[in-house]
């Protein structure tokens, strides 16, 4: 069967990145300018976002999600200013978020959650039913798809949530922590299915395992303190960094070397 396409997947594409921020400033509560002067620009892959607690990891992507409003500075998705209190709506249908905790009916099942988040993202009503067997399918849940989300364990309600933030196969995917809960065999399918959702979609992903990053993630994000600290590949990230920096491997090492500053000793917390 030949899937069916409208105009809008035809026309070209009239920006040059997915997202585009410059000079990104989130507040974080009233007060806090948890991102700082942000310059970045990410297109089509899958993006690392790394840094310490407090670094504006989860502000920034909140703002990319469009929950929260820029107080400074610009900030594009998909060639769309999202400055302002606009609403948003047509843009929202093409991204997909799955925040650090998110809420659901306990007694809803898999199925129905899924098909309830799809409705809440426009998909049409006719797609539905497709669109979420393939989103529970590639999170591997068909055989709990009929199953009520409260006799799920955390890793598979985590699951769930990646499901639901593809379901309508968005342009952008932003994952905070994505794999909190998933055991070993689960995060080596999870790093698979990013792979294979970065082949035509921008994906940002925050997480502290900076393993994840290494396998599946064409370039890394590092934030500190609300700013750029460094953008470029696992490999560059790597050599950043030397024996006499902390950490277990390469890429920690890097990390390490890229966030130390005079005030900060070894080991440090």
């Amino acid at each position: 069967m030949i899937a069916a396409v409208n105009a809008a997947d035809l026309a070209p594409t009239a920006y040059a990145w997915q997202i585009q921020a410059t000079g990104l400033k989130v507040r974080a509560g009233r007060k806090r300018m948890a991102v700082d002067g942000l310059d970045l620009s990410l297109g089509t892959g899958v993006h690392g976002l790394l840094g310490p607690n407090g670094a504006g990891k989860t502000t920034l992507i909140r703002a990319l999600a469009t929950v929260l409003h820029p107080a400074q500075g610009t900030l594009e998705l998909l060639g769309e200013s999202v400055g302002g209190m606009g609403e948003h709506r047509a843009l929202r249908r093409r991204i997909g978020y799955l925040p650090q905790e998110f809420g659901y009916y306990k007694r809803f099942t898999v199925r129905e959650f899924v098909e309830y988040m799809a409705w809440l993202k426009e998909v049409p009503k006719a797609e539905i039913p497709a669109a979420v067997q393939r989103a529970v399918e590639r999170v591997g849940l068909a055989d709990r798809a009929d199953e009520r989300m409260k006799a799920l364990s955390g890793g598979m309600v985590r699951r769930v949530g990646i499901a639901q933030a593809i379901v309508n196969d968005p342009s952008i995917l932003l994952l905070d922590e994505p794999t909190v809960g998933l055991d070993p065999a689960q995060r080596l399918r999870f790093r698979e299915l990013l792979q294979e959702l970065g082949t035509d979609t921008c994906v940002l992903v925050s997480t502290h395992l900076v393993e994840d990053v290494a396998a599946a993630c064409t370039d890394v994000v590092l934030l500190a303190e609300g700013r750029l600290v460094f953008q470029g590949t696992p490999d560059e990230l790597a050599a950043a960094g030397g024996p006499e920096h902390v950490g277990d491997s390469p890429l920690e090492r890097g990390y390490s070397a890229l966030l130390q500053g005079p005030e900060r000793g070894r080991g440090a917390w």
